[in-house]
């Protein structure tokens, strides 16, 4: 991003008595000039200086202290509160926690974990003194290889509204704002200031913008930010039809939207479409604005619009209602809350018999460089990857009373200091949007292999994957390197010559291929990047303290390609960040623009969803193409037992009651998902959709819980692009009780006599009566 700092000093006015409150929010605008009006629409650029309030901090809103208006502080999110740990002249620590990533959050299946979160953040932010944090993303996973799926939920938009919703509901319970981001359809990082998403109306609608219509209805986020990125020819910022047609008129939206940082091209335009405040703010927006409204080309009631919903968001924040806060927050209650929900989101791939450990194992070997340097969460402006501490497997596993061969951990300390040297020559830069380069593996003699399969009982070995800002995932890094590879042969092969078992642990930021090396290993753990306490996480489920419960958010293919988008996805582009953007991160567009292809490239300077609605599942299950591990998969140290206690459509809700009954050994919870079958004679459906989803409790061994699953009969519907409307066919409807996407437990059908339409600008609104008709 291109970072241009903005004057934000005040022009002397003559004083007024007016101040602002909850109720003059009209004569404040009166009684604001131009320049103060342009000015409260355009951000004061990042706070990265040492003389900044917070330093390290996204930003600030414009003050003016006459009429009582104070500035609005802004931090990235959303894995933790980032900003600089230290600060001039002060000996304070300033430290925040890294909960665990979004991918993670949403393996949990359950939204209160989201809240949990969310409220924790919420608290951090609070304490800190800041005002609003941006967080969280519910773009859609279309691509595994995106470099910001991390900080995104799920492949599905259900899942991904309902997480949502419960992080913002969460972090706004502390009286912090969100900024629901990034709207819409930002599904790769490579050329993103430029990059056109060229998608039909039904799947932008069904798919891209449900997540955030979802979260809207259920949460109501104080702000929302627009995408980099254009969509069909438009950039986001630029968009009326994306940011007050659907998003306010329909969808009911009553917070602030502002642009990413540097978004967009036309700041006028940006004032017209509705979106009120740029970010971080630039002089030449200041001046466009203000020249277009001397001139008469922009209507100072746009401007005047703009403005209101600043101050109607400033209105809430602590720092209007004057909040002493601490200045520190709880660091060790808040670790407690990421080590808990960072275990949650642990899923258990497979398992032969082998987990959880037994107690008193004897010595565990430990391999792969990960193990010794876990990935927390991901890379970028909402997460540097060098928090205040992360746990290693090392830790996690003699905390838990669990003996390491010492002998191999002085091995591969020894690799890793060399491989930074290595990688390194001048240093790790302190920061930077990418992923630092990792260390690669390095493989074992025989003797040395001969001597540790005697010395232990087990052998864990960890992969790990990181992802972060301006830069996708390359194809490679989809698959095993050459010498991850060798190194899970050769371990699988020793240790289970001499009948001792292989676990292996993902510490991943999404799919990896695992279709052909699974057999290799007696159990498999995908624990994502759950955050600072990772070691434990992964520990805590090992040994059983945490029994599973985690479930796919996404579908692990068997190999890159088989996905309908990886045609249309910059899969092997090769961007190369020039030595001017590394270390600071702020100069990514202007790199991304000078090294912009002339000729306008596929998948780079735009990309096409031919796909459709065909994404993950939809397009997995409704074609039987196999899958890895399907979406919604996730095992368990016990066994659950499904049955439908009753289900009915009463006006416009459906309904689904399940007894989940613990039927194993030992305690746990469950992920219940209900998918829906549409009958034939609509528009082409794929074969299940998600619905609904709920979690339960703790089951004790023989308890049960009847849980409900609800949700709106016009859910079902789809979008016609030639009608504009909503529409349900008539038909017979499945609707499948399912341990995931490919594990359906119960069925039971229901009846719609006659279809149903809704048009699109009613389709938010309470009142708005449906009509029926029938399908010729």
């Amino acid at each position: 991003m291109v970072c241009l700092a903005v004057l934000c000093s005040q022009t002397t006015i003559s004083a007024q008595q007016i101040r602002l409150n909850n109720h003059n929010i009209d004569e404040v605008i009166t009684a604001m000039t131009l320049e103060e009006k342009v000015r409260m629409v355009i951000g004061c650029g990042m706070s990265m200086g040492s003389d900044a309030k917070f330093p390290g901090t996204a930003g600030r809103t414009y003050d003016i202290p006459r009429l009582g208006i104070p500035s609005v502080y802004m931090a990235d999110g959303p894995h933790r509160l980032a900003m600089s740990v230290r600060r001039e002249f002060d000996s304070q620590f300033y430290y925040t926690t890294e909960f665990p990533s979004g991918t993670t959050v949403a393996a949990t299946f359950n939204p209160d974990a989201a809240y949990l979160v969310g409220k924790t953040l919420g608290t951090e932010v609070r304490d800190y003194g800041m005002d609003v944090l941006l967080a969280p993303g519910a773009n859609l996973m279309r691509n595994v290889l995106c470099g910001r799926n991390h900080e995104y939920y799920s492949e599905d938009p259900l899942l991904t509204g309902k997480i949502a919703a419960g992080f913002i509901n969460g972090v706004q319970s502390e009286g912090v704002g969100t900024s629901l981001k990034h709207f819409a359809v930002n599904n790769q990082e490579t050329n993103r200031n430029n990059n056109d998403s060229r998608v039909d109306t039904r799947p932008l609608r069904e798919l891209y913008l449900k997540g955030f219509e979802i979260a809207v209805r259920e949460a109501q986020p104080w702000t929302i930010m627009t995408a980099y990125n254009k969509v069909n020819g438009k950039y986001t910022s630029e968009d009326r039809g994306l940011t007050t047609d659907i998003l306010r008129d329909e969808w009911g939206f009553k917070g602030l939207v502002i642009s990413d940082w540097n978004a967009g091209k036309d700041a006028v335009a940006s004032m017209e479409a509705g979106n009120d405040m740029l970010q971080p703010g630039q002089e030449r927006q200041y001046q466009a604005i203000l020249e277009a409204i001397q001139s008469g080309e922009l209507e100072e009631e746009f401007l005047d619009r703009n403005v209101k919903r600043v101050l109607e968001m400033v209105v809430k924040t602590h720092s209007f209602n004057q909040y002493d806060y601490p200045n520190e927050t709880d660091l060790k209650a808040h670790a407690a809350i990421s080590r808990k929900v960072g275990s949650e989101g642990i899923v258990l791939l497979a398992n032969n018999g082998i987990l959880p450990v037994a107690k008193g194992i004897g010595q565990v070997a430990l391999y792969g460089t990960t193990s010794y340097d876990m990935v927390p969460a991901g890379m970028g402006f909402g997460s540097t990857g060098f928090g205040r501490y992360t746990v290693s497997m090392v830790e996690g596993l003699r905390k838990a009373s669990i003996e390491v061969d010492r002998e191999l951990v002085k091995q591969y300390q020894k690799h890793l200091a060399e491989e930074q040297k290595r990688l390194f020559p001048n240093g790790r830069p302190p920061f930077s949007l990418t992923p630092p380069p990792r260390a690669d593996e390095f493989l074992h003699t025989d003797d040395q292999l001969k001597a540790q399969v005697e010395a232990n009982e087990l052998a864990i070995l960890t992969i790990g994957r990181t992802s972060g800002e301006a830069k996708d995932r390359h194809v490679s890094e989809f698959y095993l390197t050459d010498n991850e590879k060798a190194l899970l042969e050769q371990v699988s092969t020793a240790y289970r010559a001499a009948g001792k078992k292989v676990v292996v642990v993902l510490n991943v930021c999404g799919p990896v291929e695992t279709a052909s090396w699974k057999p290799m290993a007696d159990a498999i753990l995908c624990a994502f990047q759950p955050g600072q306490e990772v070691g434990h996480c992964v520990t805590d489920v090992l040994t059983g303290k945490v029994n599973p419960s985690g479930k796919l958010p996404m579908t692990f293919a068997m190999q890159y390609g088989d996905a309908p988008s990886d045609n249309n996805f910059p899969f092997d582009y090769e961007f190369k960040m020039p030595d001017f953007a590394m270390g600071t991160g702020m100069n990514v567009q202007r790199a991304q623009e000078e090294m912009k292809p002339k000729k306008p490239e596929r998948n780079v300077d735009y990309t096409n969803y031919e796909e459709g609605i065909y994404v993950g599942y939809r397009y997995f299950d409704t074609f039987s193409k196999n899958v890895s591990y399907p979406f919604g998969f996730g095992l368990s140290y016990t066994t659950f037992d499904y049955e439908v206690i009753g289900s009915s459509i009463q006006d416009d809700q459906c309904e689904v009651k399940v007894a989940i009954t613990n039927s194993g050994k030992v305690p746990g919870k469950e992920a219940v998902q209900l998918y829906v079958n549409a009958p034939a004679g609509g528009l082409d459906k794929p074969s299940k959709e998600l619905k609904a989803l709920v979690k339960t409790k703790e089951l004790k061994p023989g308890e049960s819980e009847v849980v409900t699953l609800v949700w709106k009969l016009m859910d079902m519907a789809s979008f016609n692009e030639k009608t504009t409307s909503w529409e349900l066919a008539k038909g017979t409807y499945q609707w499948m009780i399912a341990a995931s996407s490919a594990d359906v437990r119960c069925t039971v059908s229901h009846e719609v006599k006659v279809a149903q339409t809704m048009k699109a600008h009613d389709a938010m609104n309470p009142d708005a009566k449906i009509s029926i008709l029938h399908y010729r």
